[in-house]
This record gives structure tokens, C-alpha cells and sequence, in this order.
């Protein structure tokens, strides 16, 4: 076994954002706790959310923002197919659809073979590579571009502080979702 990793960089901000992002998984994993592979799999509301997708979600948002803040714009490709235009895409009617975006799709479903335990164990391994970035990255405020997509502002540039900003906003909304999703499905409430 290896030594523990002293972090390098331990300032209040730093500290204060992890423990608030560590509280917001805490609270959608506490809505997936005690659920079998089947529930998570289940969408009980109006819409499709269950409770393994949004898991799943959740890691691969963090991991992708984690990811752009160690690599650059690179790490997120939003290329489209020759001859489909954002409109096709967006109004469903592209002739073939980006791997990127079929992914996206199966992030919020649970696939044949998933189970909720390999599914928090991902998360778990996510969280634990983004807590080592932030308190090895030298400034919060460094920066870069944003890739080209239209839901990004034309020239825009996110720092490692905002990109954390948006994992906890992301992270806390959809703990938000899985609560109605679990009170849904068994009456249990999470918070």
C-alpha cells in the first residue's frame, strides 16, 4: 500500500468547496442507499430520471469538468458528423447522432449489466480523483477557453473555481431529483 498523498494545497476556499461538493454527493447518494439494482433502474416520475442515471450523470459530469480543467478545452469534444448542423441535432431530425451525444443519453438510463454498486463505486473513484486536482492545482483561478458548443458563451473561459462551482450546482440539483425519485418510489426520503 502507498503512502497517503499530503496535499499541497490546503486554503480555506478549497476546503470550503470540497466539503460542499462532498455534501451534495452525500445527499444523492443517501437517496440510492438501500435500493436494489432494479429500483435504481426504475423511473417513477413523469419524466425518465431514476436513480442509477442520475448517479451516473453526476460522475460523468465531474469527471469531464475534472478532466477539462486538467486538459483544456480537448478533453470535451462536442463534434458533429459531416454534414449535421446544430439544429438537426437539436430538433432530432440529424442523419447520424455523435458518440458523444449517444452517451450522453446513457447516462441517465441503467444499461443491462450495471449495478448500483459498481455505479457508486465509479462515483466514488471520480470524487476522490477530483478532491487530488483541486488540492493539487496550483491557483483556483486558472483558466481555460471553453470549448466550441452553442450552450457555451462564444470565447468564454472557465476557471478551475468556476468549474467547481458548476460540478456542486450540478451535483446538488440532481440530489434535488433523486430524493423525489426514491420518495416516489418507496415513500423513503433521503433529507
Amino acid at each position: 500500500m502507498t503512502a497517503p498523498v499530503t496535499p499541497t494545497n490546503t486554503d480555506p476556499e478549497r476546503t470550503d468547496l470540497l466539503a460542499a461538493l462532498a455534501a451534495a454527493r452525500a445527499a444523492l447518494v443517501g437517496s440510492v442507499e438501500g435500493i436494489d439494482d432494479e429500483g435504481a433502474g426504475r423511473a417513477p416520475t413523469a419524466g425518465s430520471l431514476c436513480l442509477g442515471g442520475l448517479v451516473k450523470h453526476v460522475t460523468a459530469v465531474e469527471e469531464n469538468w475534472l478532466n477539462f480543467v486538467t486538459e483544456g478545452p480537448s478533453a470535451m469534444s462536442y463534434d458533429l458528423p459531416d454534414g449535421v448542423t446544430w439544429d438537426d441535432l437539436m430538433d432530432g431530425t440529424a442523419r447520424a447522432y455523435p458518440q458523444w451525444a449517444i452517451d450522453r443519453e446513457k447516462e441517465f438510463r441503467m444499461q443491462p449489466g450495471e449495478t448500483v454498486a459498481g455505479i457508486l463505486r465509479a462515483y466514488e473513484e471520480v470524487a476522490a480523483r477530483t478532491e487530488k486536482i483541486v488540492l493539487d492545482v496550483s491557483d483556483l483561478s486558472a483558466a481555460h477557453p471553453l470549448p466550441a458548443a452553442p450552450w457555451h458563451e462564444p470565447g468564454g473561459e472557465w476557471s478551475v473555481r468556476r468549474v467547481l462551482a458548476h460540478v456542486l450546482a450540478e451535483t446538488a440539483q440532481h440530489a434535488g431529483h433523486a430524493d423525489i425519485v426514491r420518495e416516489t418510489l418507496d415513500g423513503r426520503q433521503a433529507t
